[in-house]
C-alpha cells in the first residue's frame, strides 16, 4: 500500500472517515490492495492498524495520539447491529516500573483521550473479516464528568501499582478504566516492586476503556 499523507484538518479527517462508512474490509483492502490476514487472532491489531493507514495516521507506536498534529487518536470499535461495543478498548500499557513519576495531566491515558474518533466497525457472529462495515466515524471529546470518572479510576489504579497491590487491580475494578494483562502470553512477565519494597514479577498491564462506558459514549454521539 502506498503513504497516505496526514490529514491538515480535523474536518479532513472527518472526511475521508466518511468516504469510508459503508464499505466492507473486503472492498477496502480490494481497492487499497491490502492483504487481509487468515487468523484475526493472531494479528489482533490488523483492523485498526489499516484504517490508521487509510486515514494518515502518522504516530505508528509512540505513546502519543494516532494524529498527533490534530491530538485525535483513532479507535476502531466492533458493535453489533444495535450498536453495542463487543469488547473493550485499549487505551494505553499502564507504567509498572516508575508509577511515581506518572501524573493524570501528562499521562499518556490524557494525552488519548482528550479527543477521539471512534469508528465503528459492524460485527456479526460467524461473519467473515471481508464482510464486516465500517459505520459512520463519531468524534469524542469527554465532558466533565467523564474526565472526573477517568482521573479517579486512574488515580486509584495508579495507586494501587505504586503500593505494588496489583492483585486488586482485577476485573471488578474501575467504572470506565480497567486494568487487565497486556501480554502474549502468560510467560511474559515483568520486574516491579511488590507491597514490601521488593521486587517481584507479574504481567503487563493495559488501561481499557470499558464496553458499557463507550456504549454510553456511542450512544450520545449518535442522536
Amino acid at each position: 500500500m502506498s503513504a497516505i499523507q496526514p490529514p491538515t484538518s480535523t474536518a479532513q479527517l472527518m472526511q475521508r472517515a466518511e468516504a469510508l462508512a459503508g464499505h466492507s474490509l473486503g472492498e477496502l483492502a480490494e481497492q487499497f490492495r491490502a492483504q487481509l490476514p487468515d487468523n484475526l487472532l493472531l494479528e489482533k491489531g490488523w483492523i485498526g492498524q489499516f484504517l490508521e493507514h487509510l486515514l494518515g495516521a502518522s504516530a505508528g507506536s509512540l505513546p502519543q495520539p494516532d494524529f498527533p498534529e490534530l491530538g485525535v487518536e483513532l479507535k476502531s470499535i466492533p458493535v453489533d447491529a444495535r450498536g453495542k461495543p463487543l469488547e473493550s478498548t485499549f487505551v494505553s500499557v499502564v507504567n509498572l516500573q516508575q508509577p511515581h513519576l506518572e501524573s493524570w495531566h501528562t499521562s499518556v491515558v490524557r494525552l488519548k483521550l482528550s479527543c477521539v474518533l471512534w469508528l465503528p466497525i459492524l460485527t456479526e457472529r460467524h461473519q467473515p473479516l471481508t464482510a464486516r462495515r465500517i459505520g459512520m466515524p463519531l468524534l469524542w471529546r469527554p465532558n466533565q464528568a467523564q474526565w472526573q470518572i477517568l482521573q479517579s479510576d486512574w488515580e486509584e489504579a495508579m495507586e494501587k501499582v505504586c503500593l505494588g497491590q496489583f492483585d486488586k487491580l482485577n476485573a471488578r475494578f474501575g467504572e470506565a478504566l480497567q486494568v487487565r494483562p497486556k501480554a502474549a502470553n502468560s510467560r511474559v512477565l515483568t520486574t516491579v516492586t511488590g507491597r514490601d519494597g521488593e521486587p517481584t514479577q507479574t504481567l503487563p498491564r493495559g488501561f481499557y476503556l470499558r464496553s458499557g462506558f463507550t456504549q454510553t459514549i456511542l450512544q450520545s454521539l449518535a442522536y
